[in-house]
């Protein structure tokens, strides 16, 4: 009965009722949530609760082999001969306790103050002159700390696997049951497994190349390394919250600016991506639609062409349509010799302009990608929908909207969601084609074209204001998560994967 209703309702009352009802579904949103988040830290929990039992277990019930593996990793196996583990063992705990003596520790106790003495004027007497001696330098201090605790939680997880592996010989040897040999384990390494063998070296590559550099710009976010506090000459020093307060809340001296700017910039970042995303996925499936209608010749010819426009270099097409959009450009001068205007048109110095032309030429840019993609999926459709809707009197329009957009919206709903994230990112169009200009007094180091990622490569490298850099890195980060999880969780290619059509 709700959906009659429903169907009887004008769009105005769709709308009302859609909201209403998303607005009552918030409190039970909100308690799946929390229910969700207890069940991981239950999980969390019970995952802690069984490493203490198997060390527990390890230092109550376990021999003299196993309870000397506490202090010699890998004690246990060689006297159990397991050659091979024991010295892998053995050898990660000798690197790492080489590493924390004559490295790492010195760097780990200075990481609450980040250095004491950046720099000092040191006489020299062999020279008769003062020179300039550096001792703590704060980046370093603060990325080998970083790597150090990384370091520290990758020997405390090897101890447990130690001491869990001594635990499943002993027993092993308890029963008579024949302990594995060096020959067993490389079997066991290379066919059993070979998965975990295999994804270790990408594994430690996410880590050092993903992970921790994620973690250090976290860090960085909550110092107050800028230009002013730039190693190894100065020091910075942590900072708290305050970098956050000064962007999202104005606090501080140059708050209200910063919160302006980010305030600015974010509403333009989020229409800039929404208009750039869906502008080319209309347009280009229209576009694409037009070359498969039958009766339209060459159609080699066409999509030849949409193949050569994505093969060009997208930076040398921005940078020329940049240099024809300007003053004097082409464009201009054309149209001023046609006698269609008197003055430049500020395509580019003008702010609501520069938007509008920015969309235009993505516009241009982002087609032929777009034809190309949906290309393919449009010859999928199965003809007899469009024979049907024929059939029954349905116009073109009716036809798209019901059969054509569904079709294509559940398809393509993933690259619909990467599209989106890639325009929030997207350096390349608003970097090349206007530099985040035109220029705004009540802006910060930033644009009126201007997104989040250009604006963040202004601080780092026009101000080195790195801090405030890795807090709208972080920002960035959090927007995008949110909106592609809920998106993408709430599409009809997740829910109904198997029950389309």
């Amino acid at each position: 009965m709700l959906n009659l209703e429903y169907l009887k309702m004008n769009p105005w009352q769709k709308f009302i009722y859609r909201a209403e009802h998303f607005f009552r579904r918030i409190p039970a949103g909100l308690k799946r949530f929390f229910q969700k988040l207890w069940e991981v830290l239950c999980g969390f929990g019970m995952q802690f609760v069984s490493v203490f039992q198997e060390v527990y277990r390890a230092a109550k019930d376990g021999d003299w082999k196993t309870r000397l593996s506490f202090v010699i990793m890998g004690f246990g196996h060689f006297a159990r001969r397991q050659y091979l583990r024991g010295a892998m063992y053995l050898g990660f705990e000798i690197i790492f306790i080489l590493y924390l003596t004559l490295f790492g520790w010195k760097y780990l106790v200075k990481m609450g103050s980040l250095g004491d003495v950046a720099m000092a004027e040191v006489f020299n007497e062999e020279t008769g002159i003062f020179e300039y001696v550096y001792y703590d330098n704060s980046m370093l201090i603060l990325l080998y700390s970083v790597l150090t605790i990384f370091f520290i939680g990758a020997f405390v997880y090897m101890w447990y696997q130690n001491l869990r592996t001594n635990n499943v010989l002993q027993e092993m040897a308890e029963i008579g049951k024949k302990l594995p040999s060096t020959k067993d384990a490389l079997n066991s390494m290379v066919n059993e497994q070979y998965y975990k063998t295999l994804l270790g070296i990408p594994m430690l590559g996410i880590l050092v190349f993903n992970i921790i550099p994620i973690v250090f710009m976290v860090l960085i976010a909550f110092t107050n390394y800028d230009q002013v506090h730039m190693p190894p000459s100065r020091l910075f020093d942590w900072v708290g919250m305050q970098n956050f307060g000064t962007i999202l809340g104005g606090t501080g001296v140059t708050g209200p600016a910063f919160a302006y700017t980010f305030r600015e910039v974010l509403i333009w970042t989020l229409l800039w991506a929404f208009f750039a995303t869906f502008t080319n996925y209309i347009l280009g499936m229209l576009v694409a639609l037009l070359i498969n209608k039958k009766g339209i010749r060459f159609k080699k010819l066409w999509r030849t062409i949409l193949i050569f426009s994505v093969a060009v270099p997208q930076f040398v097409s921005l940078l020329l349509m940049s240099q024809m959009l300007g003053s004097e450009g082409i464009i201009n001068n054309l149209l001023k010799s046609w006698g269609w205007i008197e003055q430049s048109l500020p395509f580019l110095t003008d702010g609501i302009w520069a938007k509008v032309t920015v969309i235009i030429v993505n516009i241009w840019i982002g087609i032929p990608f777009t034809v190309l993609i949906t290309t393919g999926i449009l010859m999928n459709i199965p003809a007899d929908l469009y024979e049907s809707a024929k059939i029954d009197g349905a116009s073109p329009f009716r036809t798209y909207m019901k059969i054509t957009l569904p079709y294509m919206w559940f398809v393509t709903t993933p690259y619909l969601i990467n599209t989106f994230v890639g325009n929030i990112n997207n350096f390349n169009v608003i970097f090349l084609l206007t530099g985040g200009n035109p220029l705004s007094l009540d802006y910060q180091n930033a644009g009126q074209t201007d997104l989040l990622i250009t604006w963040l490569y202004k601080l780092t490298y026009n101000e080195q204001n790195y801090s405030f850099a890795a807090v709208i890195g972080i920002v960035t980060f959090i927007i995008i998560a949110v909106i592609s999880l809920i998106f993408y969780n709430k599409s009809k290619a997740v829910k109904n994967e198997e029950e389309f059509m």
